[in-house]
């Protein structure tokens, strides 16, 4: 049994990782399969047909790549599960592509801040940088995951509002120069 819930949390992690077979798929190859699907819109929703669509782009590269460790079909209806589990727990069938593309990268195959910049660039403004509502966006993404694994408890819970104003509130006692650089890409 493990104690320590960032351990127990990044077990969890790492188990589904290797089931969706997200721990084949590089962060690059995410981009172009996301790239190619025009997913650049990221407050647009989703329906299942285009998260389909997408997944088996994704899929279908690392079955080339993987061919014996990837069952498409599978891998594309786990990973559809997984996600709407996760962001669709009203069941409408659609979530939004922030919350796609927050779900596909923080289990692919990449460095922690590889992962953490690419993130960030999706909710930066066109000059880089990026104001409370979007920061809460990816917070509020980002944390359904422990959540949906049952560890959302260990990481303050739900409520992503105290942790965007403490990092707004940091960048105000800043010194004058340094504040452009804190959140910028």
């Amino acid at each position: 049994m493990l104690v320590f819930s960032a351990y127990r949390t990044a077990m969890k992690l790492r188990r589904l990782q290797k089931a969706l077979c997200l721990d084949l798929l590089n962060l690059s190859a995410a981009c172009d399969a996301l790239d190619q699907h025009n997913l650049k819109q990221n407050d647009q929703p989703m329906d299942i047909l285009q998260i389909i669509n997408c997944l088996t782009t994704i899929y279908d590269r690392l079955e080339q790549e993987h061919n014996n460790l990837v069952n498409v079909p599978l891998c594309v209806d786990m990973c559809l599960n997984w996600l709407l589990n996760v962001y669709d727990t009203g069941r409408t069938g659609r979530i939004r592509v922030l919350s796609f593309k927050t779900g596909v990268v923080s289990l692919c195959k990449a460095h922690l801040e590889d992962k953490y910049r690419y993130l960030f660039k999706q909710v930066a403004s066109s000059t880089g940088f990026c104001d409370q509502r979007r920061l809460g966006l990816l917070l509020h993404d980002s944390i359904q995951i422990p959540r949906q694994l049952g560890e959302v408890a260990s990481f303050g819970g739900s409520n992503i509002e105290p942790s965007v104003r403490s990092c707004f509130q940091f960048v105000t006692e800043l010194p004058r120069g340094h504040k452009s650089e804190c959140w910028k890409t």
